[in-house]
């Protein structure tokens, strides 16, 4: 362990020598908001550079500036994240959120992609799963107070993950750098107008705090749930085991409701589940042409995305969760309350 911990340090400390040589998100308060400073997970493998570091989310910048392409500026930089009640993960973020925060573009767009890099000791990078791309060029590394632009297309509709690519991959993912884009589809989804709401949720998973040998071995301490904003108003959270359990999402009795649902793990697979109704319609990835019907789980691997749909018929509460109950425990339940106004009525949930 204290050889790989070693080795890690090594590559920031080249990095920083390298380095000196060489529209703000709907609802992102909610997803920022400050804590009490609180003891970290595991201090003791916080980068020293980063051991003082609270840096404010800066808002993601997106912008169409062509009929088929859009302008995308996000910040790599490190973000105190509450994952769990009191305890602060000093999380690698984009734009101060984990995870980061949502991207919505239409199929056939060309992407014209900023990343800078506010991180003063570590190299960051983005690899979005939606593009074609050369990973080696198009998701090269942005060195620390650096910044790079790269242009790809998205031709491909769906539910998609992005990551930092920045070797060794695995830390920078589970450290907090990962999010969703969405690719619209062209000519929509086959059961767009039957849709009374939409919601975006993402599964992933934290360890001990910057620990390699857990990464790697280990067994996740949290599995947990955030919900990101597809329009103004939208609940926008980080990755905790508690928000979408205190303040539930919301939906009418009588409402088919679309999720958009990404596990970006890193490591762990989701088996993604409602209780209390069936998954009408589910299209695997996100992709139209991925169309199933009559689901009952969903089986999300590692970067593994969909659209599901569903119907509340009466009342109450509806979990979701993945189905995979040892990780349920460790946080992973959203809760759904379902009412006859369609808005909280303050009663108590109930939850697995």
């Amino acid at each position: 362990m204290a050889g790989k911990l070693h080795t890690f340090m090594a590559v920031a400390a080249t990095a920083a020598l390298l380095a000196a040589c060489g529209n703000e998100g709907a609802g992102e308060k909610e997803a920022t908001k400050e804590t009490v400073k609180i003891e970290h997970h595991a201090s003791s493998n916080v980068i020293a550079a980063h051991k003082d570091l609270n840096q404010k989310p800066v808002p993601l910048k997106m912008e169409r500036i062509g009929p088929h392409d859009v302008k995308i500026e996000m910040t790599a930089q490190v973000t105190d994240i509450e994952i769990d009640k009191g305890k602060i993960y000093k999380a690698w973020t984009f734009n101060g959120q984990a995870p980061g925060p949502l991207i919505v573009v239409n199929e056939g767009d060309t992407l014209h992609f900023t990343l800078k890099n506010m991180d003063p000791s570590l190299p960051h990078s983005m690899d979005f799963h939606a593009v074609h791309a050369s990973p080696s060029k198009d998701f090269a590394d942005v060195m620390p107070n650096k910044s790079g632009t790269f242009t790809y297309p998205a031709n491909n509709p769906g539910v998609f993950m992005y990551h930092c690519g920045t070797k060794p991959v695995l830390a920078h993912i589970a450290n907090g750098m990962h999010g969703m884009i969405i690719v619209k589809p062209k000519n929509g989804y086959p059961t767009d107008k039957e849709v009374d709401r939409e919601f975006v949720l993402i599964q992933n998973e934290w360890y001990k705090y910057n620990d390699m040998d857990d990464f790697q071995n280990g067994v996740p301490s949290y599995v947990v749930f955030s919900a990101k904003a597809l329009k103004a108003g939208d609940r926008n959270t980080n990755g905790d085991t508690f928000t979408l359990k205190e303040k539930p999402l919301v939906a009418k009795v009588g409402d088919k409701v679309r999720i958009y649902i990404l596990n970006v793990g890193p490591n762990e697979v989701s088996s993604f589940h409602v209780v209390g109704t069936v998954l009408d319609d589910v299209y695997i990835d996100g992709n139209p042409n991925n169309h199933l019907k009559g689901l009952q789980t969903v089986m999300l691997p590692a970067s593994g995305g969909a659209v599901v749909e569903f119907t509340v018929t009466r009342p109450g509460t509806y979990p979701i969760v993945t189905h995979q109950f040892n990780h349920a425990q460790k946080g992973a339940v959203a809760i759904l309350k379902v009412t006859e106004t369609g808005e909280d009525d303050g009663t108590e949930t109930s939850g697995h």
